[in-house]
């Protein structure tokens, strides 16, 4: 035991590597299984030299909180749905962000130990981000859960009370770190609490995804900036690595709406329902169809792209989806799935539901790989997707979402959306691709839609 405790920085640095290693791993969805085994590894080592490193009473305080830990995430692992997945994990991030403000808490409480200068940056640093992390992670949580006080906020009074929060935050723990005022500390906490709810409530539910992978990033630097609290160089490197990539990813889905990070924390989209261009108010006509048709078309096409959007999250329609694509496979359509970045409410969100039913790696295919075959595809099915397959993107002007890269399903020939009415999507915004004479709406629920046309495609078949 002594000896591991003497040498826990070596098995520190083997479990930095192995974070490392995770990473890379999960860049490809050939290789996330090992990515993530490399990632149990490295935690189990982490953890493991840590309980070698505390002392009496202590450990068995970490060892109650794992298993009660342990015990409510594998409950909670066994009775989620992915529909609520992307809710779960804006919901662990705010623990994260907890546990670093309830750590600062105890250090600064523990009076018998003198802060030094350094100390109180990295206290004042670690809480307030952890903070923040909290509360708009819980807010976040309630946004995708759809919940009723988790309501986005509008106005001209929203930005000044934002900057009022964030500079008396600021104010506070300017003057915890000259006096170390322990009053002091207690109001930073306190205002980046508020400042964090404040701060997610404007944003417009088309900007989800973007904000629970910034939350990620946030999770990560509450969590490094702790480590340096702690002593911990394990906590440092794993948090700076999940902040670092966090910040990226974050970069990576801002760019593929064409927009920046400031213009999605603190300018908005989707906060309100609007439709853009020269619409004047007059009702749309729309084609209409059964999935019995759709399954006939399908069949009978040599190309198929299928778009899945919220809708299949929704409807939990990712196993019918699948069944679809295998019996389509069998009559010789060429079948593939095309992902948008910010398609979801979570980064990766239909991707993770596609490879839960199994979809092949190779036939799942990112925006930018697959934009260009549109125009000879037979056949595009738009499974309760929105904003990633709207035209206005591309051709008004004066649309909020103008300038964003989008699939451009409409070059297809025919194009057919599974959605259970014409209501807008999480944008807020009207959809000028289901009034186009190549378009065929198909209403109901997305699961129960794919069951239809599989059995139609079936009975084709046979």
């Amino acid at each position: 035991m002594n000896w591991i405790a003497a040498h826990a920085d070596w098995f520190y640095l083997v479990g930095a590597i192995l974070f490392v290693l995770t990473l890379r791993g999960l860049s490809s969805p050939k290789t996330a299984i090992r990515g993530n085994r490399f990632g149990m590894a490295a935690m189990a080592i982490a953890v493991v030299t840590t309980f070698f490193l505390a002392e009496g009473p202590v450990l068995w305080l970490i060892i109650g909180a794992m298993v009660l830990g342990a015990l409510v995430g594998m409950w909670r692992a066994r009775t989620v749905a992915m529909t609520q997945m992307p809710e779960t994990v804006a919901l662990m991030h705010s623990f994260v962000g907890l546990s670093a403000v309830a750590i600062a808490l105890a250090t600064v409480l523990h009076v018998e130990q003198e802060h030094s200068a350094i100390a109180r940056i990295e206290l004042f640093i670690g809480c307030f981000i952890g903070a923040i992390t909290f509360s708009a992670s819980v807010f976040a949580f309630g946004k995708l859960a759809a919940k009723k006080w988790a309501k986005t906020i509008s106005g001209g009074w929203v930005k000044p009370v934002q900057a009022l929060l964030f500079l008396a935050m600021i104010g506070f723990g300017a003057l915890y770190f000259a006096t170390d005022s322990l009053p002091a500390f207690y109001a930073m906490t306190a205002l980046a609490v508020i400042f964090g709810w404040f701060w997610i409530a404007p944003i417009g539910g088309g900007d989800m995804p973007v904000v629970v992978s910034l939350l990620n990033s946030f999770s990560g630097w509450a969590a490094a900036g702790i480590g340096f609290t702690l002593g911990n160089s394990m906590l440092i490197i794993a948090g700076s690595l999940v902040g670092s990539s966090g910040a990226i990813l974050s970069y990576i889905m801002c760019k593929a709406m064409n927009r920046s990070l400031l213009n999605v924390l603190f300018g908005g989209m989707g906060t309100a329902a609007v439709v853009a261009g020269d619409d004047d108010g007059a009702p749309k006509n729309y084609k209409s169809g059964s999935p019995e048709d759709a399954g006939f078309l399908m069949s009978n096409s040599s190309d198929v792209i299928i778009v899945p959007g919220y809708g299949m999250a929704q409807g939990r329609a990712q196993n019918a989806v699948k069944e679809l694509y295998d019996m389509l496979k069998e009559e010789g359509v060429n079948v593939r799935f095309a992902i948008h970045p910010v398609a979801g409410r979570m980064p990766g969100h239909m991707n993770v539901l596609l490879a839960e039913a199994d979809v092949p790696y190779d036939d799942i295919i990112e925006m930018d790989e697959i934009n260009s075959d549109f125009a000879s595809t037979d056949v595009v099915l738009v499974i309760g997707a929105n904003d990633v397959v709207n035209p206005s993107a591309k051709d008004d002007t004066g649309s909020p979402i103008y300038g964003m890269p989008i699939l451009e399903v409409s070059k297809a020939q025919t194009v057919m959306v599974i959605k259970r009415s014409m209501s807008t999507g999480y944008a807020g915004l009207d959809n000028p691709l289901f009034y186009m004479d190549k378009t065929m709406m198909i209403f109901g629920d997305a699961k129960k839609m794919v069951e239809e046309m599989v059995r139609t495609v079936s009975d084709s078949g046979h």
